[in-house]
């Protein structure tokens, strides 16, 4: 049976968005089907995201709108699966369309029907807290923005008819039935919450104030039912108190399931923070058995949430709620952790509720003919994480197992991955070619610039006066329109903007929103959607570095958001339209790491037919994971590998190097060379290829000398010591009395501060198999937290059942171990106050994981990515882009981004393979139009243009009689280091050029309002310090709103007429930001930048300006709170120094 290079997903949520894209991307056509109204998912209902706080439909929208968008994906609203025949590679699926009772195409999403329904009922986005007419939406960003008819809801008027002027509503409509033929199925249906109402847990349903988590997001969010004011519902009065209560349906055998359902801890701690930031009089109180932050920066939050905003954690479950009568107010009974029985009383209660399958989930799987474990979940294979029992069908997000957002993002593209493997022969048979409009012809045209300016529900217009914003920027020369929107990153927005254009006749665009870093992309490829040139387009940054940093202080963050539209209107005169260059794609990757994930990964390449080069630096293929014998789930870790190497080795597309060193890496997305060197350096190795993809893991935390005792003795061990012992040479423990194993051994400490994610599931992993070898054998666990997310809770309920004791230690108060002459003594201080002294014969250290922190190092300066302050690799975006870096082409998987289990990271590695197949599976890609050009008539042939480039991009060449530089547009990166090197001017940097960045500096140093003084001006890098600033915003770092930030790509690319030109035009200070040395994006740009601006140091004084007026510093794209920090310290400096004219 000939396969079908299309494919069938299930879901809309954001795993089926991610699969979605990546599959339309590498070439298939796709189907994405949704149950409801709109592709979004429960992601769209939620106010922020941890552990950044961004607005979570900020991030989610972009991803909505280009799913909606893409030529590749068609989406299916109101649709379900039915029945489903063929098998892997020709399925064929019938699908069922519940009628909208509206045209779909007619629809323009104008919400007048809805304003004019006489009908109130609950709306269930709202999660019941609000009214919604029998004609709605599902939410405001919705993706299709198309209204239907709730049939039992509607009483049949025809008011809504009657105000459609585009005649969309047509009340015969029937559900459709269509037959699809498809190679395979991605299932990603989602889950539900626990619904504790049925049985009144904790008083919810009959106590007004007990509210649950996801009725709380929707309280915080702008578009719900109070516009972000957190009233309760009994009244509309704001509550002072609040309790949160933990595990609501989860780890409960008698509500919900027994498993954990991974995210509650997480998603509290925000809630908390985040109601701590919209009413500062809240007092958030967070009752929990143990605090489950196991993920990237997870417990750094926790930290935050304690230490900044006060939120207060009592480690108790909650044994009954009472409501006064007369306040609504609530009694919580609990008991404390010295043993104390307490009542203490709330203003509003907020249960964090589990997460349960799919309502739909047992007949989906009946349809699709696929197993479920006993928890309803979707079955899967042994370190398959995304395969089902079905060969051709696919799982991943919450149907699999309760998981965090960046997961669900992982095995959205890890099954998109695995897909690319079974269809690869029929890729690009379906598919369909953009078609764009004929750019629009500017030449000779005055600006005519549109001003967007963005709500973002109320991370914006919580502190800025958006309507003053609007009317200041329309009173600007050569702004013909201006308007708000609620969220400017919306598909109705996206729409109304290319009408506007057309209307009236823009040929530029601003949105005043939040960073370029994430949004540029999106409102470019609408722009040029309408005609536009996608570079007629410029963004102002009046979230994330205005009112996110100025959240107390509304009039300043006002006039800086007004400052900062005016500097982009500066801007967006001088821009011109650039041409992109066409590159082609070399069909190959390297993957760098021979563990388990950079094998899956380079097999996975391999499978699709390119072919990889898989460089270890180690003798062995196997990684830390040759030390492990067995998972807590029982599944064979040394077969897992055995098999991998032999795949491995076997194929003819995969070329391993072992012990090999990388010399250096050049080169671009879709065309990098690598230069490998072997033993003694005398036997090296060239190759070229398309993509990168770094898994080059972790290493197990070595104790220090001494720490525990560990290295005095041979009865100190870590884990990985003991499984070795369980595994190969099991009698040594049956002469074993007992057993201590101690948690957290070099994590969750000032050194490494955080969680190593996977030493709880090793530990009761051992000590179950220690029972099982001796059953009389005593075993104490000493931990701060179990942290058994998912369904690893499972085994330590049964760790448990064996008698294997769990004892809590006092987080101030390590454990103690005293050697004595015939065992070891170990001293417990526990959270009571208890002291308690074990009697052991062997001791086990929970080491945790650590990164490879001089190899990581390295190997970042080479790719130019950036690392975290532990020197694990940063990803692009830790929520929607887990597997990618920054700089394109280059992706990330297991353990060398954070610590993973083994699936996890089998999980991550098809992942990076996916995104890596998108570029792959191309000819050409596109380079960005952002380069440098020469200007023949004033190159002087000095040749300095050449020694600043780090690429050989440009260069003096002799021709026609004259040294003439020259700049190779595919070489080029755009960081502007040769302008900023030219002494003559005749280098010129698009977009971020002189006429560019001139005029903004004149306006950014205007003080158009009375208290702008002083005037500080800050030049930040995009990959770094830029970066850095966000990051602040998105922290919520608040410093003063002096600053006036003004983003080029490199520092290397700041001038020093930039700065002089700065103090010239009034500013007090001026500020650069860039990478740190060696970390700088563009190789060596910050070190050029250095010895400018040291040279400007010297002579600012010379021309009667105080040295001490100009700042640089360099700040990592991790460093948000250095980056607001150094801002308040600067702007004190300056004040001191008075104003320049002074």
């Amino acid at each position: 049976m000939k396969k079908v290079g299309s494919v069938l997903v299930v879901g809309g949520g954001i795993a089926g968005i991610q699969a979605s894209m990546d599959m339309a991307d590498s070439g298939y056509k796709v189907y994405l089907i949704e149950s409801t109204m709109s592709i979004g998912g429960v992601m769209s209902q939620l106010d922020k995201t941890f552990p950044t706080n961004d607005c979570a439909i900020c991030i989610l929208a972009p991803k909505l709108v280009a799913a909606g968008r893409h030529e590749n994906i068609t989406l299916l609203i109101n649709t379900t699966l039915e029945k489903i025949t063929g098998k892997a590679g020709n399925f064929t699926v019938d699908l069922k369309q519940q009628s909208l009772f509206l045209d779909q195409e007619k629809c323009t999403g104008c919400g007048v029907c809805a304003q004019e329904c006489p009908v109130e009922a609950i709306d269930f986005f709202n999660e019941g807290l609000s009214k919604r007419s029998a004609i709605s939406v599902k939410f405001p960003q919705a993706v299709p923005l198309v209204f239907s008819i709730d049939q039992d809801l509607c009483i049949g008027c025809g008011f809504c008819k009657g105000v459609c002027k585009a005649k969309a509503i047509d009340y015969t409509l029937e559900d459709k039935k269509t037959t699809l033929n498809v190679g395979a199925l991605i299932i990603a249906p989602g889950f539900d919450e626990y619904d504790p109402e049925p049985t009144q847990h904790y008083g919810f349903g009959k106590y007004p104030n007990v509210v649950t988590s996801i009725q709380f997001e929707r309280i915080l969010s702008a578009s719900g039912p109070h516009s972000g004011l957190i009233l309760r519902p009994s009244d509309g009065i704001i509550p002072k108190k609040i309790a949160f209560i933990q595990c609501v349906g989860s780890r409960d055998k008698r509500h919900g399931g027994e498993y954990c359902s991974s995210v509650c801890c997480m998603y509290t701690a925000k809630e908390a923070v985040i109601a701590k930031e919209h009413m500062p009089i809240v007092q958030p109180t967070i009752f929990s058995m143990d605090i489950r932050a196991c993920g990237k920066d997870f417990d750094k939050y926790i930290e935050r949430a304690q230490e900044e905003y006060g939120v207060n954690y009592i480690r108790s479950r909650i044994s009954s709620i009472k409501e006064i009568p007369e306040s609504n107010n609530l009694i919580l009974n609990y008991e404390s952790e010295d043993g104390k029985i307490a009542n203490e009383t709330f203003n509003l209660v907020v249960l964090a509720v589990g997460a349960l399958p799919n309502k739909s989930t047992k007949e989906l799987a009946k349809t699709l003919k696929i197993d479920l474990n006993k928890e309803n979940f979707c079955k899967t294979k042994p370190f398959s994480p995304v395969e089902t029992s079905r060969e051709g069908i696919y799982v991943c997000g919450m149907f699999s197992e309760p998981k965090d957002i960046p997961e669900t993002v992982v095995e959205a593209s890890a099954a998109a991955g695995a897909v690319n493997v079974l269809l690869s022969e029929v890729r690009n048979t379906l598919i369909e070619e953009k078609v764009l409009p004929k750019e629009i012809d500017i030449t000779g045209e005055p600006p005519r610039i549109g001003v967007f300016v963005c709500h973002c529900g109320i991370n914006i217009a919580g502190v800025v006066d958006v309507p003053a914003v609007v009317d200041y920027a329309s009173k600007l020369p050569d702004v013909i329109y201006s308007e708000r929107n609620l969220y400017t990153c919306s598909a109705d927005t996206q729409s109304n903007i290319k009408e506007k254009i057309k209307e009236f006749n823009l040929n530029r665009v601003i949105v005043a929103s939040c960073t370029p870093r994430t949004h540029e992309p999106l409102f470019q490829a609408t722009i040029r959607e309408a005609g536009l040139n996608k570079y007629l387009f410029d963004l102002a940054n009046i979230r994330d570095q205005c009112s996110w940093v100025h959240m107390h202080e509304p009039k300043e963050a006002t006039e800086k958001s007004m400052d900062l539209v005016r500097m982009a209107v500066a801007k967006a005169r001088k821009l011109v339209p650039l041409q992109e260059q066409q590159v082609s794609v070399i069909h190959k990757g390297m993957v760098i790491g021979g563990g388990v994930a950079g094998m899956t990964a380079a097999l996975n390449l391999a499978d699709q037919g390119f072919e990889v080069f898989l460089v270890e630096k180690g003798k062995r293929l196997g990684g830390f994971s040759n030390n492990i014998y067995q998972t807590i789930e029982n599944y064979d870790v040394q077969e897992l590998i055995s098999n991998l190497i032999k795949r491995v080795n076997d194929h003819k597309l995969v070329n391993v190097f072992l012990n090999a060193k990388i010399n250096s890496i050049g080169g671009y997305v879709c065309n990098f060379t690598t230069n490998l060197s072997f033993g003694n350096d005398k036997q090296k190795k060239e190759f070229q290829h398309g993509i990168i993809i770094v898994a080059t893991g972790a290493q197990e935390y070595k104790p220090k000398e001494g720490e525990f005792l560990y290295g005095k003795t041979d009865k100190v061990i870590l884990q990985s010591e003991l499984e070795k012992v369980l595994f190969t040479d099991a009698e040594k423990i049956k002469d074993l009395k007992t057993i201590v194993m101690i948690q957290c051994v070099g994590s969750r400490n000032e050194e490494n501060p955080y969680c190593s994610r996977m030493c709880c599931s090793e530990a009761i992993k051992n000590a179950i198999k220690a029972k099982e070898i001796n059953p009389e054998l005593n075993i104490i666990v000493l931990f701060r937290d179990i942290r058994t997310y998912g369904f690893k809770e499972k085994y330590y309920n049964i760790a448990r059942e064996k008698g294997i004791v769990f004892l809590r230690f006092d987080n101030d108060i390590l454990p103690k171990i005293t050697h004595k002459e015939t065992h070891f003594s170990v001293d417990v201080a526990t959270p009571k106050g208890d002291k308690i002294n074990i009697k052991a014969d062997l001791v086990a250290l929970s080491a945790g994981i650590i990164s490879d922190g001089e190899g990581n190092e390295t190997l970042a300066k080479m790719l130019k990515v950036p690392t975290n302050d532990e020197k694990f690799f940063l990803e692009a975006h830790v929520k929607l882009r887990p597997s990618d870096f920054a700089t394109d082409g280059i992706f990330l998987c297991g353990t060398a981004r954070a610590s993973a289990t083994i699936s996890e990271s089998i999980a991550q590695a098809l992942s990076a393979a996916s995104r890596a197949t998108t570029i792959l599976s191309k000819d050409i890609l596109f380079t960005e139009g952002v380069i440098s050009k020469v200007d023949p008539a004033l190159c002087i042939g000095c040749n300095r243009c050449a020694d600043v480039c780090n690429y050989g991009a440009v260069g003096v060449k002799y021709e026609q009689g004259l040294m003439i530089s020259e700049v190779n547009p595919l070489l080029c990166k755009g960081c502007g280091d040769c302008a900023a090197e030219c002494p003559a001017g005749a280098i010129t940097m698009s977009h971020f050029g002189n006429s560019q960045i001139e005029p903004m500096i004149a306006e950014a140093a205007r003080v158009e309002f009375g208290n702008g003084r002083p005037r500080i001006i800050a030049f930040l890098c995009n990959w770094c310090s830029y970066a850095g600033a966000d990051l602040a915003g998105v922290s919520r770092y608040q410093y003063p709103p002096n600053v006036r930030t003004i983003r080029v790509m490199c520092s290397g690319g700041i001038s020093k007429s930039f700065i002089l030109q700065a103090f010239l035009e009034g500013a007090d200070g001026v500020f650069v930001g860039g990478c740190h040395i060696g970390d700088c994006h563009y190789i060596a740009g910050n070190q050029d930048a250095l010895r400018r601006t040291l040279e400007i140091e010297s002579e600012l004084e010379s021309i009667g300006i105080n040295p001490d007026r100009f700042m640089r510093k360099w700040v990592s794209a991790s460093e948000g709170k250095i980056f607001s920090d150094t801002m308040t310290e600067f702007v004190k400096k300056i004040k001191k120094l008075g104003p320049l004219e002074s």
